[in-house]
């Protein structure tokens, strides 16, 4: 079929812009060739992974190990020629290979034949791992300084006597000019980098475990990443904006949990203005119900000086987070949260408070900043603590930088290769009809309204501090953490009020949106896809955000294989009531699989002893025929790129565009 040989005037003035990539018949027709090419390869590998909740040790070991696919890889290699210790070695070896080759120095005094063994079997995963890929792929994602070398091992024919020869003179120079171990750790990381194309991220890195910061630096560093913002990072990304409320939020949330180390360490903000104002206003004070949780190895090590300070920070900036939520609910009557301004509610008389149509005894209402009589304004001396934290927050340059990089990477939700990723739900009534949201000026529900979110939650970050503008995004930025059947939070109430209160644990109850029970049915999964421009047999809904509880019998994959819940208990707290700890899935060009994780041993264990994560894997859905770029969402992109070239060709020939041979 000939191209046509008449183009409009704007259909000319972008050929002939093309034309200055591509100057010439030969040069067009050789990326045609090209882009055809990659069109016919298999689909990269996604991998998606929710609810890391700063378990960074976990995580990065996740990351490592692409999930146990690189142990998959060594095992197909060389589980009939070697021992499983030493796939085991290889395998840790490719994960951390810079300080399990600290460690084998220590242990071993000549190196030389061990280096020849494993250089030969790294180079052998490495080629497995590429073979899929094209060599302009791969060179790409070559380390500079051993680019060639890589490129010739991998692509050079073992088999043949001369190459052969050639080979072994190459890995013999390497261990001779002393570069083996730079050269181990490029190839190592060679391998996980070409083990997975694509990492989706389904919310909630931040908050409970301790060190998100990590996880958050190692993300900058990953080849190909989206994140879809989870709840508890919508928290973090309002504290960075400058949002009081959500700066008390944080840090409530992480005194409470023992959990200060990446807010000092991490993030360099100290916490002495809240601890010099606590002691004073707070040490006559009844703070039993703002006790730290402490568990863990290190819990022995506080004394009860530090504990009762700890809940004392506790109590201080959790009634500062109550005033200034209830300044947001008076301020926005559209949340239509007005049942939950609870300060005013109290009966200091009598000690208790109505909510609702029930009367709960309060265990305390020692609250020396509260006047009952103006309840949601803060005291001076609260304005200038927690206008002084705040302050902190937005000069942490590290912080910034990881928010920068949720907003750039991130989004509410993602339409990608025929899948729909979310990390809470989209919010649903009763009757199993889409939940309108008065906000805006409008009606909004379903997609409509997760954009309109989405810009909100960058207004917060991008408008300039102290507008109007700014300010509204902040306050939208707690309604998506706290607010009645947001898509991120999905439940009726935050109980936080009554869980620090309230010892009638009836009181804590925090119903979910009857999405999380419509999500069970195929036609209602269908119904949601269809809403974001989704239908056929092979597209998912892909969710985090609400714990499966594996070990009573729960299955992740819900609505008929139309759904998959992936949030398996990587954070510790969670794994009792999971039975694991964590989930990956994983989605290449023949299968959709699911892999279990086990508890990780720790970093440490993990190197000396060659340990890996217990994984168990469950393919739950085959593909018709194996996959290819050109059915991707990126094929989509490509085979534009390379409709645009055939049509510049048929310009060069029209003579409507002239080619420009340059000497």
């Amino acid at each position: 079929m000939k191209r046509k040989k008449s183009f409009s005037q704007e259909e000319l003035r972008y050929l002939k812009l093309l034309a200055q990539q591509y100057p010439t018949v030969q040069a067009a027709s050789s990326e045609i060739i090209n882009l055809q090419a990659i069109l016919n390869l298999p689909k990269g590998t996604e991998h998606f992974i929710s609810d890391v909740h700063g378990e960074h040790e976990a995580f990065l070991h996740i990351l490592n190990s692409c999930s146990g696919v690189i142990r998959e890889k060594v095992d197909d290699l060389f589980a009939s020629t070697i021992s499983k210790g030493e796939r085991d070695e290889l395998a840790t070896l490719i994960y951390y290979p810079e300080e399990k080759l600290e460690q084998l120095h220590r242990q071993m005094k000549d190196m030389d034949e061990w280096y020849r063994i494993t250089l030969h079997r790294l180079i052998e995963v490495c080629r497995f791992v590429t073979s899929k890929y094209t060599r302009s792929k791969v060179r790409k994602a070559l380390p500079k300084d051993y680019a060639y070398i890589i490129d010739e091992l991998i692509h050079t024919n073992y088999a043949e006597a001369d190459k052969r020869d050639y080979f072994e003179n190459i890995i013999s120079t390497i261990i001779d000019l002393e570069q083996a171990d730079g050269f181990i750790e490029a190839v190592s990381a060679v391998i996980k980098r070409m083990a997975v194309d694509h990492m989706h991220i389904v919310g909630d890195i931040f908050d409970r475990g301790p060190r998100a910061d990590i996880i958050m630096d190692s993300l900058l560093d990953y080849h190909s990443v989206d994140i879809q913002w989870g709840n508890h990072d919508i928290l973090w990304m309002g504290a960075a904006s400058g949002s009081r409320t959500l700066v008390a939020t944080v840090l409530a949330n992480s005194i409470h949990y023992n959990n200060l180390e990446v807010i000092e360490t991490g993030y360099g903000i100290s916490l002495r203005p809240l601890s010099v104002f606590a002691n004073e206003v707070y040490k006559d004070c009844d703070v039993h119900r703002f006790a730290v949780k402490l568990t863990g190895p290190d819990a022995d090590q506080y004394s009860e000086k530090d504990k009762l300070l700890s809940a004392r920070m506790h109590k201080a900036i959790t009634i500062i987070l109550f005033k200034l939520e209830g300044q947001k609910l008076l301020r926005h009557p559209e949340y239509g949260m007005s049942d939950r301004l609870l300060l005013d509610k109290i009966d200091y008389a009598n000690k208790c408070i109505t909510i609702g149509d029930i009367t709960y005894p309060l265990e305390d209402v020692d609250f020396p900043t509260v006047d009952p009589k103006d309840p949601y304004t803060l005291t001076p001396e609260e304005d200038t603590v927690i206008n002084q934290l705040t302050a902190s927050f937005l000069r942490s340059e590290k912080l910034q930088k990881h928010i920068r990089f949720l907003y750039s990477k991130g989004s509410l939700y993602k339409v990608f290769n025929g899948n729909l990723l979310f990390h809470g739900c989209i919010p649903m009534t009763a009757d199993g009809e889409l939940l309108s949201f008065q906000i805006g000026g409008k009606e909004r529900k379903g997609q409509e309204f997760l954009d309109y979110a989405d810009t909100a939650a960058r207004q917060a970050y991008y408008h300039k501090l102290g507008t109007p503008e700014r300010q509204l995004g902040m306050d939208f930025l707690w309604f998506l953490w706290a607010g009645r059947n947001s898509p991120i939070f999905g439940r009726d109430r935050m109980t936080t009020f009554e869980r620090r209160l309230i010892k009638d644990e009836s009181a804590w109850t925090e119903p979910k949106n009857p999405y999380y029970t419509y999500y069970q049915d195929p036609a209602v999964c269908d119904m949601l896809l269809k809403e974001f421009g989704l239908e056929g047999p092979h597209c998912h809904i892909i969710n985090g955000h609400i714990p499966v509880k594996s070990k009573k019998g729960e299955s992740p994959i819900k609505g008929g294989g139309k759904l998959i819940v992936i949030d398996g208990g990587f954070c510790k707290a969670y794994q009792p009531t999971t039975g694991i700890a964590g989930y990956t899935l994983i989605y290449n060009s023949w299968v959709l699989r699911i892999v279990s994780h086990e508890p990780f041993c720790g970093r440490k264990t993990a190197i000396e002893k060659n340990v890996d994560i217990a994984n168990s894997s469950r393919v739950f859905e085959r593909m018709d025929t194996r996959i290819k770029i050109a059915q991707t969402d990126i094929g989509a992109k490509l085979q534009a790129q390379a409709d645009a070239l055939r049509d510049l060709l048929s310009a060069y020939k029209a003579g409507a565009v002239p080619e420009d041979h340059r000497e």
